[in-house]
């Protein structure tokens, strides 16, 4: 008896308190508070001819998921992800990288040259640094299936299971960067 009139007395006094307050009634459920947007630099200094592959393939990135961004980093500016041409075959680390944490995207000329669409061939790496792993499907549409996808394929825009992942990767901004580092090399 003594507890169902303590929790009356409290409830009342919560209720009393709000309504005294100018609270809003207790029924009236808090709206969700909008998910940070973590934003990544990258550094296309050593992009070599394809800077402007490496803008399109970020403005892919930003155009599909709404939590992280990917933005040219200005001078003197700290860098996530840096995105160096060699002649090997695309490769990058495996993020999903952090604002506190760093990434590199090669983006070999081996590819290029086979004739694989170079936005595809960026957007894809940045997909790695953004913490997706090769789905080797073979279907275009894919934008993870990488090489395994026709020479032809320009798709150069992630799918909606792809966008998912990145949106749940970058869901909190304080998970932790992962400390075993992986470079994953796309080769046919």
């Amino acid at each position: 008896m003594l507890r169902r009139t303590f929790a009356l007395v409290t409830t009342t006094l919560a209720v009393g308190a709000g309504v005294i307050a100018g609270a809003a009634p207790a029924s009236a459920a808090p709206a969700p508070a909008p998910a940070a947007v973590v934003t990544l630099t990258y550094d296309d200094s050593q992009a070599a001819e394809f800077k402007s592959a490496v803008a399109q393939g970020a403005a892919n990135w930003n155009a599909s998921v709404t939590n992280v961004r990917l933005v040219k980093a200005t001078l003197g500016q700290r860098v996530n992800i840096r995105v160096i041409a060699d002649d090997g075959w695309p490769r990058a680390t495996l993020g999903p990288v952090r604002p506190t944490g760093s990434g590199t995207v090669w983006f070999g000329r081996q590819a290029v040259d086979d004739g694989y669409n170079v936005v595809r061939i960026i957007t894809h790496e940045f997909g790695h640094s953004l913490g997706l792993p090769d789905r080797r499907t073979g279907l275009c549409s894919d934008l993870m299936s990488g090489s395994s996808a026709p020479v032809s394929c320009a798709n150069a825009l992630p799918n909606a299971t792809e966008r998912a992942q990145v949106q749940r990767n970058y869901a909190s901004a304080l998970v932790a960067q992962p400390v075993e580092t992986t470079i994953l090399v796309d080769a046919a």
